[in-house]
């Protein structure tokens, strides 16, 4: 399948869903609106809301501040990830002594987090940083530990033949093969990232795009709520789109799968 051909079915979808919803939200099927305006709303009041939000200038405020949360948490979560991965899978002794552990830790509920994070940061961008930390740090930690892990011995023994010495072997053995499973692991922390910093405004801030839907959520103004949600989905796609550039530039080396139409 052609990236044109990708695109164009993509956009499809988009537009046959909003045409859906904006019918059953205002046109009567069998003398009933299928999808209430007040629980619902509808796509034209959802797109004069967001519109109305970039022409005031009421967003950009919001938007910076949760992207700068969402960056600070995604380069945070995923460094420690990645370096604490690494770290592990390199030495099965320390993995074995802190695996109950860090199982622990990855089974609390982050929304319970929340408000301690509030109680030792305060309400300021910090607090939302450390959930978004959270979020994204155990993503990549086990997509890394489970890529070096999973490095062929026959590899690592040709490696070894060779002359390598461990660091011959991290760069050019244990690094490449993580590569992939840490780019996947991105991928999906980008949101989590996203959705730490917001859950974090949500819960107990003045500012942000959990923030603006909180308020919207507060006068039942649901085509805030939607506005604040879409905002939030190109956000995210944007932050990720970047994430690809970078893991496009790094595995030029990948070879590229072969596809039927």
């Amino acid at each position: 399948m052609s990236r044109v051909t990708l695109l164009s079915l993509q956009v499809l979808v988009a537009v046959v869903t909003l045409a859906l919803w904006q019918l059953f939200s205002t046109v009567p099927v069998f003398g009933k609106v299928l999808l209430p305006p007040f629980f619902f709303s509808n796509p034209i009041d959802v797109f004069s809301q967001i519109v109305k939000w970039f022409s005031t200038g009421v967003i950009w405020k919001h938007l910076a501040i949760t992207l700068w949360e969402s960056i600070l948490a995604f380069v945070i979560g995923s460094a420690g990830g990645i370096l604490v991965g690494f770290w592990f899978a390199r030495q099965p002794r320390v993995a074995a002594v802190f695996d109950p552990y860090v199982k622990m830790v990855n089974a609390l509920p982050r929304v319970v987090l929340a408000p301690i994070f509030a109680l030792w940061f305060g309400l300021g961008v910090w607090s939302k940083v450390a959930l978004g930390v959270t979020l994204v740090f155990f993503i990549v930690f086990f997509n890394v530990y489970q890529g070096v892990k999973e490095v062929p011995t026959t590899v690592l023994d040709n490696g070894r033949m060779l002359g390598m010495n461990e660091r011959q072997l991290m760069r050019h053995v244990y690094w490449p093969s993580a590569l992939s499973w840490m780019f996947s692991s991105l991928h999906t922390s980008v949101g989590f990232a996203v959705v730490g910093a917001v859950v974090g405004e949500y819960l107990g801030s003045a500012a942000g795009l959990g923030y603006l839907i909180q308020q919207a959520e507060g006068v039942f103004d649901v085509a805030g709520v939607f506005a604040g949600m879409f905002v939030l989905s190109a956000f995210v796609i944007l932050i990720d789109m970047g994430v690809t550039m970078v893991e496009n530039r790094l595995l030029v080396w990948r070879p590229t799968p072969v596809t039927r139409d």
